[in-house]
């Protein structure tokens, strides 16, 4: 595990404060200024997680019809 620093910027929507990290493209909300950036903090910690067994996966291809107008 190793720590990183992330700016973030914080703005009022409505009722809301959302904050976002400048670095990549994660932003949360809470009802205040310090519970958004808790709730950014724990999406940016989820973003970086690895996924779980990765080495199980499989890629599969599929086709969709779409309508062209």
């Amino acid at each position: 595990m190793m720590k990183r620093s992330f700016m973030a910027t914080v703005w009022k929507e409505d009722d809301w404060y959302v904050a976002q990290a400048l670095e990549v493209d994660v932003a949360s909300q809470g009802e205040t200024v310090d519970g958004a950036l808790s709730n950014l903090r724990e999406a940016l910690e989820l973003y970086f997680t690895p996924p779980v067994d990765a080495a199980s996966w499989q890629l599969h291809s599929i086709e969709v019809e779409i309508a062209v107008s």
